[in-house]
């Protein structure tokens, strides 16, 4: 598979829960760059971390994306949408609801498998649409973010 195609079947399994694919796309000492010092490396943590979302029903899926890819990086852009279940993130007891938040991801792909994943997310518009921190500017929560100005800005 190109580097493409192994990120679209690592999307796959993640949004799915299914931590034994894992294993088809992900090098047993993948690094992936967002995961806290709290959360082991390598494909261990990734199961971990595929299972708890399983586990609270925190699996999401894009609602729109671009896939740029050269060589062996794959950058995903885009907005995903989720069931947030309830509890704790990045320091703030966040209640259960649905959310949306701007992503954009980038991965490593090397002899087929992915090596190095990078995160950059939206957590705190997350955080205010599902009522944890309030803005104080709430018309502006949302400017500047992929969906700011057309329901479908890839098309």
């Amino acid at each position: 598979m190109d580097p493409e195609q192994v990120v679209a079947e690592f999307d796959r399994a993640v949004d799915a829960g299914d931590v034994d694919a894992l294993d088809a796309v992900c090098d047993p000492d993948m690094i992936t760059h967002s995961f806290g010092p709290s959360m082991p490396q390598g494909i261990e943590g990734m199961r971990k971390f595929v299972s708890a979302r399983k586990a609270t029903g925190g699996v999401g899926e894009w609602e729109q994306v671009v896939v740029v890819a050269r060589g062996e990086y794959v950058v995903q852009f885009g907005t995903r949408t989720y069931d947030w279940p309830g509890g704790k993130f990045r320091g703030f007891d966040v209640p259960a609801g649905s959310a949306r938040r701007d992503c954009a991801f980038l991965f490593r792909v090397r002899n087929g498998l992915i090596t190095d994943r990078w995160a950059i997310r939206d957590d705190l518009a997350m955080l205010a649409l599902l009522g944890a921190v309030t803005p104080t500017r709430p018309d502006e929560l949302l400017h500047g973010t992929v969906t700011s100005y057309r329901d479908r800005p890839f098309d």
